[in-house]
């Protein structure tokens, strides 16, 4: 039996919860949390959209990209009343996981999936910043080891301090909020990548 998006939201962790449940990277989580905060702007322009919105995000507590994303996406929900946001395992969450590939080939994470007042998909986003994403991508990123490309990556989320991230996460919030939906369940289906 297939989970709706309502079921699999109400059924994810806070993100207190995910970091309680964590083996790998708890205090880290911790710290990065401790000093993720989002400026009101970001809460006044989802409370310009007249709507509550639910973020779900896709995970694995190894992930250092979820560790450098997740605490800001906590954040923002946290700053608003029209966001809430919950976590899920994606090794639990194949089907789920598989409908939000990223280049349509790798079950990269973190992925947040936007759910409307109605815990209808509008749309989704990840695993990285577009900008850290397109360079992850380059020849430049590829020719280095995978323990070099992460730390330029973990350097480039430390000096960004979760703007791009919560940035694009509220550009996503904006497009779906001024878009009309089509949708007769809130059962599991792709939307587009934003």
């Amino acid at each position: 039996m297939d989970l709706t998006l309502l079921d699999t939201y109400q059924n994810g962790w806070t993100f207190d919860e995910m970091v309680a449940a964590a083996t790998q990277n708890v205090d880290n989580y911790r710290i990065t949390r401790s000093r993720a905060v989002a400026a009101p702007e970001y809460a006044a322009r989802v409370e310009a959209t007249g709507r509550d919105w639910h973020l779900l995000s896709v995970t694995e507590d190894w992930c250092g990209d979820s560790l450098n994303t997740l605490p800001w996406v906590d954040a923002l929900a946290e700053s608003s009343p029209r966001l809430s946001h919950r976590l899920i395992r994606r090794d639990e969450h194949l089907p789920l996981m598989d409908a939000h590939l990223t280049n349509g080939r790798t079950r990269s994470i973190p992925i947040v999936i936007l759910l409307d007042d109605q815990f209808v998909e509008r749309a989704w986003w990840g695993p990285r910043p577009a900008e850290m994403q397109a360079w992850f991508e380059s020849a430049e990123a590829q020719a280095l080891s995978k323990d070099e490309r992460y730390k330029v990556l973990r350097t480039r989320y430390a000096r960004d301090r979760g703007k791009a991230i919560m940035n694009e996460l509220v550009a996503m919030i904006e497009t779906a909020a001024s878009q009309t939906v089509v949708a007769d369940s809130a059962t599991v289906h792709a939307a587009p990548h934003a």
